[in-house]
């Protein structure tokens, strides 16, 4: 990773996994890293256990809850009044097929509010603070749920209120993820916002996402990654001079589930553009944001 003095990140669900792991190298590189989520104090031993290792590291804690459009705002608010710039988001946080259905402070399937729609708000709001960046870049983390069996944007039952099935509300809440991941880069493009905006995944990597929700562990655990491991993608396309904006970067092992690092495939319906544009308009109605279509003022 090139050094990152001088750069700030901002890293949601950064108290554990993947994002804990993305915050610490990030730090490590000498970056500002901000932690943003729920608990502060799961905030606070995350920073203590990085400063262990680190006396120097620079961090911050913020508050942040996803499931909470006004907490996302908030946040946003925050930081436009104390950042002189942000350098980079990383749109981690989520969690993984809770067995009953939850709804958001916003009335939303708690699934699609956290994994996909509290990034899709935090990143419009703090899309003035990236501009005042060099380079700026935004990653959002999908999965390779996206193009399981059945992965679709639901939009006759969006929210999963008529029949809920937690792998299907999972998958397209990744679904969701990638493709929004694609389409700001397309939209910057277009209306000169200077982001790069790429994709992630972990592969499949042991965290806490699934006991966090009741689950088991999966079988074989030599087949699959750390947490550490399944940061890679990510922080390249955070940090890496050579990471095109647009793409998506994964492990290419068996499934890509672990391995080298490289492009990940993109499944048809993150690429379906009628289904993206709708899916943005949706999302901007329900998050009450709207992304600009020109150039963001200075």
């Amino acid at each position: 990773m090139p050094a990152q003095d001088g750069r700030i990140y901002l890293v949601t669900g950064g108290t554990s996994g993947i994002g804990y792991e993305s915050a610490k190298a990030l730090a490590a590189a000498g970056a500002h890293v901000i932690i943003a989520a729920r608990n502060p104090q799961r905030g606070q031993e995350a920073i203590e256990r990085i400063r262990q290792e680190m006396p120097d590291a620079q961090l911050q804690f913020e508050a942040l809850d996803l499931a909470d459009l006004a907490s996302v705002k908030a946040l946003a608010t925050r930081l436009d009044s104390t950042l002189p710039h942000l350098d980079g988001l990383i749109n981690n946080a989520g969690l993984m097929e809770p067995a009953e259905r939850g709804t958001s402070a916003d009335g939303l399937e708690i699934q699609f509010a956290v994994n996909y729609l509290g990034h899709f708000a935090l990143t419009e709001e703090l899309l003035p603070l990236l501009q005042k960046a060099d380079n700026p870049r935004v990653v959002t983390l999908s999965s390779i749920a996206a193009r399981a069996r059945g992965a679709a944007i639901n939009f006759a039952d969006l929210q999963f209120e008529q029949d809920y099935d937690a792998s299907l509300a999972y998958r397209q809440s990744k679904l969701a993820c990638l493709m929004f991941a694609l389409e700001l880069q397309r939209r910057s493009d277009v209306a000169g916002w200077g982001i790069t905006s790429i994709a992630s995944h972990p592969g499949v990597s042991y965290t806490n996402l699934l006991p966090s929700q009741g689950r088991s562990l999966p079988p074989l655990p030599f087949l699959f990654q750390t947490a550490a491991q399944g940061a890679i993608p990510t922080l390249y396309a955070a940090t890496a001079p050579d990471a095109i904006g647009g793409r998506y970067y994964g492990p290419t092992g068996l499934m890509e589930v672990r391995g080298p690092l490289g492009l990940a495939r993109v499944p048809a319906n993150a690429l379906d553009a009628q289904a993206v544009a709708r899916l943005w308009s949706v999302s901007e109605t329900l998050s009450r944001t709207h992304y600009p279509s020109s150039p963001l003022a200075d």
